[in-house]
């Protein structure tokens, strides 16, 4: 039985019009869950354009609101935070739906007290056939979970940030995603929500987050996030991302977990390909194993170059969000 005390805003971001169809899925998905939302919000990042639209065609009870901060996905989910109202806020990426017991699963996790936070597991759903020469443990490239999940719900550094729930307290102690860190547009950067993670447990050393493996979300994949092109420019945007996350939080926090994933999921990725061409004959493992390496080294390259360049970079520090910030009957809807 769910605790009802524990109402859930969900929160998506959008910046372009060109995944409208996908957005539109997305709150069809959580409109649909077996616990519904006590809100849904739709945080529209610096596009008059996409505002317009979804002003014009969503139903009214869903509020659209203009990022208030500067541009990119952490000021937009920031922005989200401040207008709702919910115990706990959880965030779901614009181009994935979500199976209908998702909002339940990490809601049912968050009744410990001792968790700050939850999140599933995103599948991807590539849109053509995926490369052959991808290789599974670079999933995380695509925003789609790489590992094997566990049987049951584990406690992890943190979740992925289109697929998570996290208590509201979190936010009003430690502050918001921190501007600087994070996707802006379509530049492939990432991780705001391991910033974030860090920063809360950092401050509640025996409170954690979880991981539940049954609560699962589906991530659309276009073909030009297949290619290698993409594969390299999200690696590299990656090592710069852990730069600045390292710089914020310190590197003994900020790469505890890369460490085991460079020393033990890579090596054993590249003896599976390797292993897949020379006994089964399976030319593409050879590729995949290549691709580990190639990974590999171009994102350990993005993170010397950030590392080297923090000194010159502006990242602004969060700001805690007040459980009033806001009057209600304020909010931007349509």
């Amino acid at each position: 039985m769910v605790d009802r005390t524990l109402e859930v805003s969900v929160i998506i971001c959008a910046y372009t019009q060109e995944r409208w169809t996908e957005t539109v899925a997305a709150i069809r998905s959580v409109q649909q869950q077996t616990v519904p939302p006590c809100e849904i919000i739709l945080v529209i990042d610096h596009n008059v354009e996409l505002l317009a639209c979804a002003q014009s065609q969503l139903p009214h009870e869903i509020i659209v609101i203009e990022n208030s901060e500067r541009k990119g996905l952490s000021g937009a989910r920031n922005s989200g935070i401040a207008v709702s109202h919910g115990a706990l806020i959880a965030f779901l990426d614009d181009d994935a739906t979500a199976e209908p017991d998702w909002l339940e699963r990490l809601q049912r996790c968050c009744e410990d007290p001792q968790v700050l936070g939850a999140g599933g597991v995103v599948e991807p759903l590539w849109l053509e056939q995926r490369p052959a020469w991808f290789p599974k443990e670079f999933y995380w490239v695509v925003g789609c979970t790489y590992e094997k999940p566990p049987r049951f719900p584990v406690a992890v550094r943190n979740p992925y940030g289109g697929c998570t729930c996290i208590r509201r307290e979190v936010f009003e102690t430690v502050g918001g995603f921190t501007d600087g860190i994070g996707r802006v547009g379509a530049r492939p950067m990432g991780g705001e929500e391991t910033e974030l993670c860090i920063r809360a447990k950092q401050h509640w050393p025996q409170r954690h987050f979880l991981y539940d493996p049954h609560a699962r979300i589906h991530h659309h994949i276009p073909a030009k996030r297949g290619k290698w092109s993409y594969f390299c420019s999200r690696c590299y945007s990656e090592g710069l991302s852990k730069a600045t996350i390292a710089h914020v939080v310190g590197s003994k926090d900020s790469l505890a977990s890369e460490r085991a994933y460079t020393l033990k999921t890579l090596p054993l990725g590249v003896l599976n390909g390797c292993t897949d061409t020379l006994l089964r004959w399976d030319l593409s493992g050879i590729l995949r194993a290549g691709a580990i390496i190639a990974g590999l080294a171009v994102t350990t390259t993005g993170y010397v170059v950030g590392t080297l360049r923090q000194s010159k970079d502006v990242v602004r520090r969060p700001v805690r969000v007040e459980a009033t910030q806001l009057d209600p009957l304020s909010r931007v809807t349509h």
